[in-house]
């Protein structure tokens, strides 16, 4: 009975090995359940659960129950379940495999440590079957028990990530008191804040490539914008040669901004644009601006702000300091540096800027798309001219700024353009993208799963967007029947031909079909979706 046990056990460690590949994937990229991310999306995806997973449970039921005193069926009844675990684990495998990830799983110390709690949780059960081996009862108990881990695997990982935390915490410590250590030894470094319900990224890149033209300006790596990712940050690549920070501030709820500041201590800060962005973790609208202001109130009284003057979430809101403000725009004409005559193309844009008392204007140039990278070029601008550089060099510093990957990044693909806008879709950004694709020459389409995180108001946006995308797109291709909908209703709504939509369940079969329009003319392609490996339906 021994070498059957083994031959279950090995099963079961191949099919484990590869769900948790996933589930630690997933635990990952919901930032280890923080505001209980990881729980809902587990509590949102049924395709977690295989039905083939119940099999080896019910089996081992029977065992426990019927067969466990009868050798030949208790024999036939362990292959087959070693059988079920080899299919399982096959089936992880390739989905996996197959999986569109646009961040792999990063095998950092943390998931080490968690690997480890997690294949203690596990032997337990196998070593106690092989001290049982001679007790058939208890024997299919441990297999029962094995079958049960694997079903609830994605259970059994939050439940090690619990056990962790103890030992999370004091290294979060440890690494904490260093920065702030590091941080107070660099008494000369200036540091910018930068959050908003969307843009973060983009502004960041962008103001590190303009300052880079006469400082050495540090940007957090990446979406690092989390309190791991900035003392991560300051711990792993801030030095000596480092005159300016650019720390990029991510909230999902009310007061982390403010903890974030106090961690980083910013003397200036930027504000992108506040939308709706995570408002079912945020509760409210109201919420979100607060938040998102927790910066610009965090600020001391010898710092400055640069805020948007076409938000009118930020030029209605009260400020409770007396930071100075420097505002940007392009509608609002009493703005202290504005861009005007913007022109898009697939080359780029062009546009003028004007700052306020001084009558010239200056032309500029970016290989960037869009209105809303505008808005973080002028924020750059701004920054720029505080920070004494010269006009001509600034010009020059916006014509050398690097598109941000997945961000309206124009790509020629084999035989068309793709406009990738494929990170983090939300409803201003996702009309900035409609928009710029509009101005496109050529056969249009529009790539999309859809918005989320939304709350209640998920739905209604995401029909505007497909009302959206009508205005513009030739063809719109939707990711996942059933959450696409509310597009689809909007798309039919405004009048679409709705022999021009197309439903795929994997963004990868969107990629031949594109290919069979181009024998009708150029094609440009906006993707505009938000991380398929987590939410695509399959």
């Amino acid at each position: 009975m021994i070498v059957l046990y083994i031959l279950v056990v090995i099963a079961f460690i191949y099919a484990v090995i590869n769900k948790s590949k996933h589930s630690l994937h997933m635990l990952q990229q919901n930032l280890y359940n923080e505001n209980n991310r990881y729980l809902r999306w587990v509590g949102k995806n049924k395709k977690l659960f295989l039905d083939i997973d119940l099999i080896p449970i019910a089996i081992a039921l029977i065992g426990i129950f019927v067969i466990y005193d009868i050798k030949v069926a208790s024999i036939i009844c362990s292959i087959v379940v070693a059988c079920l675990f080899i299919a399982t684990g096959y089936l992880w495998d390739n989905r996996v495999k197959n999986s569109q990830n646009k961040k792999k799983l990063v095998v950092t110390a943390r998931i080490k440590r968690l690997i480890t709690t997690l294949a203690i949780i596990q032997m337990i059960p196998i070593v106690w079957g092989l001290f049982h081996l001679n007790d058939p009862f208890l024997w299919w108990v441990a297999i029962l028990i094995l079958a049960i881990i694997l079903y609830g695997n994605f259970f059994v990982t939050f439940i090690g990530k619990v056990i962790n935390t103890p030992v999370e915490k004091c290294v979060y410590l440890h690494f904490k008191r260093m920065a702030q250590t590091k941080l107070k030894e660099m008494s000369n470094l200036k540091i910018i804040g930068i959050t908003g319900s969307y843009g973060k990224t983009s502004s960041k890149n962008i103001l590190a490539d303009i300052l880079n033209c006469k400082y050495n300006a540090l940007p957090t790596p990446r979406n690092l914008n989390t309190y791991n990712g900035l003392i991560m940050t300051v711990n792993n690549n801030l030095d000596k040669f480092t005159d300016i920070f650019i720390a990029e501030m991510g909230a999902y709820v009310k007061g982390e901004i403010k903890g974030l500041c106090k961690l980083v201590k910013p003397q200036y800060g930027i504000l992108t644009t506040i939308g709706t962005a995570h408002l079912e973790t945020f509760g409210s609208e109201q919420n979100i601006i607060d938040g998102k202001f927790e910066l610009i109130e965090s600020l001391p009284k010898d710092g400055f702000a640069v805020l948007n003057g076409d938000d009118p979430k930020q030029v209605n809101y009260k400020l409770k300091n007396n930071i100075r403000t420097i505002w940007v725009g392009i509608n609002n004409e009493d703005v202290d540096v504005r861009a005007t005559n913007i022109k898009c193309s697939g080359d780029g844009t062009t546009f003028d800027v004007m700052f306020k008392g001084d009558p010239k204007k200056y032309s500029f140039e970016t290989k960037l798309l869009g209105n809303h990278n505008v808005y973080n070029i002028l924020s750059g601008i701004a920054f720029g001219k505080e920070f004494g550089i010269e006009i001509d060099d600034l010009i020059q510093a916006v014509k050398n700024v690097k598109p941000v990957e997945h961000r309206l990044e124009l790509k020629p693909m084999n035989n068309f353009f793709m406009i990738d806008d494929a990170y983090n879709s939300n409803p201003v950004g996702a009309k900035n993208a409609v928009e710029v694709l509009g101005l496109m020459p050529g056969i249009k389409v529009v790539v999309t799963p859809g918005m989320i995180e939304l709350g209640e108001k998920e739905d209604e946006y995401n029909k505007t967007f497909g009302e959206q995308i009508a205005e513009v797109a030739d063809y719109v291709v939707l990711i996942g029947e059933q959450k696409t909908k509310p597009i689809k209703e909007g798309l039919l709504t405004k009048g679409f031909d709705k022999e021009k939509i197309i439903v795929y369940n994997d963004v990868r079969d969107a990629y031949p079909f594109i290919e069979t329009l181009t024998k009708d003319g150029e094609v440009f392609a906006l993707f505009e979706n938000d991380l398929p490996d987590t939410y695509n339906e399959k």
